[in-house]
């Protein structure tokens, strides 16, 4: 019965559309949800009783709202987010109650599409991609879309989605923006107006929901691509001790983006101002010389001028040099050697050596130019040997003469260079082997391009004259004077006979100490070529890659070994060529100037330090050891007070450095070779780099070495004085030099005085005797009343006084001997009274001076002083009779007294004709042993 009433099955849509708003729960299904049955009105089997949605993953459920007429909603279990998934798709049936209350027997609709689409919520904010953007824009150009900023939102809507705005938020500036974010440039953008701008952009989507945070654009201003260097500066400031420094640690090449195959770069250190071409070391010729190891025997033709190398003063000097002796002819000066200081053998093996600047001398091109020049000095006007300038060569002749064989043979020597009219500093050496002939040239070797023949000199007795700057014409002329006069500058012009100099010794001499350097040679990179030139003043880099050259010219510094280097600029020249593929030059690249400023070195100051004055006896000075001057001598060099950086960075005040000469000099009156000398053993100089010379003006100690040798070699000097009564004082001066006079010592000055006997006895007797006795004055009315006039010859009462006193000593001298040997047979020569009296009178023979009218004591004592007072007697004696003696206190007391120095002085002065200074000096002991003997005999 129950399955005849539910006979139809439920009826439903084929398709159902629904929409849900994400975040909410009910479906709206579109048509509604309704279920119809044609059981109905039967209970039960015309009822719905659910719906059923086929499809787990779908997160929707179906409820009957109304099972009579069938109506039902589509719900979703949870939150539905559109973000995850913005559509759904399921299958749906609706089910009758049945036939009965328990559904058993019910009935199934068929099954029906339900398609939902979930509605998004505008729940996001825009974002940027990027958190900063950055473009450059070149001046002078508008643009289009300097670039393009982008941002996102995260809803799922196209509506919410899409941005469909941007804005810029910065106020006055010169850009847009449109709705795609494309930036453009309202105006032109001038680099030297503004190099940077920094703009805030902000995005908007189609909800016109804002984004949270805006966006920084940073916009650089370029100036117009031109190819060249780029970060580099126009001054380097380089401090002297500091070692190498990086000239262009910043430097690139911009190239504009042009496809390059090589890149060649030349540095050039030009620092012809400096001295003689660079920083060198300004010590003087012979120094240098030594200094690099070369041949002794050399002559300095032009030395500084002095009073025994005057030659050279009257010539022209380049002043401001750095202490460069440089000499400057501008055709009208020339200076004579001295025939003493011409070298006179000069054989097959020699050395012609020389610094040089010279032009071209317009107008006077077919005049030749003399640097040096050896010819007759009268009558003819033959030249031996010459090295002169022509036409911008070089030429050395050498004629010789027919002691050697006579035979056509090479004579002048022709080179054409470059250098010899570039304006420039070189360093000529002519190394002579005869018939072979080589010149250097700042160190490089160059062959004569012409040798012409010649036959020699005929023989004869003219004398030679060498000259300089000019050459000698001394005969076959009305007048003797210079001819071919050089125009330009000179120096350390020098002649080396017997052997030539090595190259080794040639590059030292003229080696720069200042020049290019490259840090980190081993980092380079292999596709980068280098080249130097010897005085390292022209860098040469060649590459492939643009990157590695500008890494390579980055590592290119300046160096500088010179302790105390010339302040002052020196100038940078940068040159590049650049090549394309298939092009010989694409890219022309500026070249660039720049300076090297270097500064002012701290100054050092030599302090000497020592006994000022020395008092010794004559011995002393006469012995066979002579005097050391300068024995407690001490040389120091400190740094100025106004250089404190300097001396806070050194750690300490002292600065060890080399001298390169120290000069004694004799003050007043020259020395008297027959009488005194100064004098230094040459063992002394051995082991260091130091030379002497020695002449009556004083001595020269020469050579770079350090002060400590100078400080030994000084304290050796001795100074002899074999009369000293003659010469009882000298004054001398010592002075030291750094660079050639560059910084020079104070000046030391020691004054040595000759303590004679008579001085030591009267300085001895005045520690000893009281003070009441020390001193006995006369009036000088006197002494001229006693002996009012003198008298150059033997006055006719001399004979008589003669006589007696020849008498009378020898009587004297026959009986003091006899007492004597009396008093030692009683006495033995054991006692110790008879040693200490023996002992008192030798002293006191020469240095004991009492009152004469003092006579207490012993007849010893008295003896003594009796001797003593005639000492004084003879000094008054010697000077009433002669003009030029001296004088002391008149204190003679006895006749015999006054009769034994007239008989000294007698027989000394007008029988043997001595001086009376060396009279009284070398009689003293003599005339002293017979005043003493004629003491003792009369008194004792």
């Amino acid at each position: 019965m129950s399955l005849l009433v539910n006979k139809h099955k439920p009826w439903i849509e084929t398709s159902y559309h629904g929409v849900i708003t994400e975040n909410t729960d009910i479906v709206l299904l579109d048509p509604p949800l309704v279920a119809l049955d044609k059981d109905a009105p039967v209970p039960y089997a015309g009822e719905i009783c659910a719906f059923k949605i086929h499809g787990v993953e779908a997160p929707f459920e179906a409820v009957v709202l109304n099972g009579t007429s069938g109506e039902g909603q589509l719900r979703a279990r949870g939150l539905v987010d559109c973000e995850l998934q913005k559509e759904y798709t399921f299958i749906i049936q609706a089910h009758d109650c049945g036939a009965g209350p328990g559904g058993t027997g019910g009935k199934k609709s068929h099954k029906a599409v339900v398609h939902i689409q979930v509605n998004d919520v505008n729940e996001f904010s825009p974002v940027f991609r990027e958190g900063q953007y950055h473009a450059a824009v070149t001046e002078g150009k508008i643009y289009d879309s300097i670039l393009q900023v982008e941002a996102t939102d995260l809803d799922c809507s196209p509506q919410y989605s899409q941005i469909c705005n941007y804005q810029i938020t910065t106020g006055n500036t010169p850009f847009a923006i449109d709705r795609n974010g494309n930036i453009r440039n309202t105006e032109k953008l001038s680099f030297d107006k503004q190099r940077q701008y920094e703009v805030l952009v902000t995005a908007f989507d189609c909800g016109q929901k804002r984004s949270s945070e805006s966006v920084a654009v940073h916009i650089d201003v370029k100036p117009v691509c031109k190819p060249g260097w780029q970060g580099w500066n126009k001054r380097v400031d380089y401090e002297p001790g500091t070692g190498s420094k990086q000239l262009f640690p910043k430097m690139h090449l911009e190239t504009c983006g042009g496809p390059l195959s090589s890149v060649r770069t030349t540095v050039e250190l030009q620092t012809s101002h400096i001295g003689k071409g660079c920083d060198r070391e300004t010590y003087s010729e012979k120094s240098l010389q030594k200094l690099c190891g070369a041949s002794s025997g050399s002559t300095d033709l032009l030395p500084g001028p002095s009073t025994s190398t005057n030659w050279t003063a009257s010539l022209l000097t380049d002043s401001g040099r750095d202490s460069d002796l440089i000499f400057r002819f501008d055709g009208r000066q020339a200076a004579k050697i001295p025939d003493q200081v011409v070298p006179q053998n000069l054989t097959d093996q020699f050395t012609i050596a020389t610094w040089m600047k010279h032009g071209p001398s317009p107008g006077v091109r077919a005049e030749k130019e003399t640097l040096l020049c050896n010819s007759d000095k009268t009558e003819m006007n033959r030249h031996h040997y010459s090295l002169y300038v022509h036409n911008c060569r070089l030429v050395f002749l050498l004629r010789r003469d027919f002691t050697q064989v006579d035979t056509f043979r090479p004579a002048e020597f022709h080179w054409k260079l470059e250098q010899i009219c570039d304006k420039e500093w070189h360093y000529y050496v002519i190394n002579v082997e005869f018939p072979v002939v080589t010149l250097y040239v700042d160190g490089v070797t160059y062959d004569p391009y012409l040798v012409t023949d010649d036959w020699p000199i005929h023989p004869s007795q003219i004398d030679v004259q060498l000259t300089v700057g000019a050459c000698w014409q001394g005969g076959e002329v009305t007048k003797p004077r210079f001819t071919q006069y050089f125009r330009g500058s000179l120096s350390g012009l020098t002649i080396r006979p017997g052997k030539i100099e090595s190259q080794k010794v040639i590059s030292c001499l003229q080696a720069c100490k200042e020049g290019l350097d490259i840090n980190s040679l081993e980092s380079l990179s292999k596709g980068i070529k280098f080249h130097f030139n010897p005085a390292q003043s022209i860098l040469v880099m060649e590459g492939e890659d643009l990157e590695n050259m500008n890494a390579a010219l980055r590592k290119v510094s300046y160096i500088n070994s010179r302790q105390f280097p010339t302040p002052g600029i020196r100038r940078l020249h940068i040159s590049t060529s650049v090549q394309c593929f298939g092009e010989d030059t694409c890219v022309s690249i500026s070249d660039i100037d720049a300076v090297v400023m270097v500064l002012q070195p701290s100054e050092p100051r030599i302090t000497m330090t020592g006994a000022d004055r020395l008092t010794r006896p004559a011995a002393d000075l006469s012995g066979p050891t002579g005097l050391a001057l300068f024995q407690d001598l001490h040389i120091i060099s400190t740094v100025t007070k106004g250089d404190a950086t300097s001396q806070e960075r050194r750690g300490e005040g002292f600065v060890i450095h080399n001298l390169d000469y120290c000069d004694m000099l004799v003050l007043g009156e020259e020395l008297r070779p027959e009488l005194e000398s100064l004098q230094l053993k040459r063992s002394a100089l051995l082991g260091k780099h130091l030379d002497a010379t020695n002449s009556t003006s004083g001595m020269s100690i020469y050579g770079v070495d350090s002060m400590s040798n100078y400080e030994q070699v000084i304290r050796q000097v001795r100074y002899y004085n074999w009369h000293p009564a003659q010469i009882p004082d000298r004054k001398f001066r010592l002075t030291c030099s750094e660079l050639n006079g560059r910084y020079t010592s104070n000046e030391f000055t020691l004054e040595v005085s000759v303590l004679h006997k008579s001085e030591a006895g009267e300085h001895i007797n005045h520690m000893v005797v009281p003070p009441q006795y020390m001193q006995v004055v006369h009036h000088p009315a006197m002494i001229h009343n006693m002996y009012p006039t003198h008298s150059s010859g033997v006055p006719s009462a001399a004979t008589v006084v003669i006589v007696i006193c020849i008498a009378a000593l020898v009587g004297v001298v026959v009986l003091g001997i006899y007492r004597i040997h009396l008093t030692h047979q009683q006495e033995g020569r054991s006692s110790d009274t008879s040693k200490e009296g023996e002992l008192d009178w030798d002293d006191s023979a020469l240095t004991i001076t009492v009152n004469p009218m003092e006579v207490k004591g012993t007849a010893e004592e008295r003896g003594e002083r009796l001797g003593s007072e005639e000492t004084n007697c003879c000094s008054f004696v010697s000077e009433v009779f002669s003009y030029s003696c001296f004088i002391e206190d008149f204190r003679c007391s006895t006749v015999w007294g006054l009769l034994c120095c007239i008989l000294r002085f007698i027989m000394l002065q007008w029988v043997t004709g001595l001086d009376c200074r060396q009279a009284y000096t070398t009689e003293l002991c003599c005339c002293n042993t017979l005043r003493m003997l004629f003491g003792i005999v009369l008194l004792k």
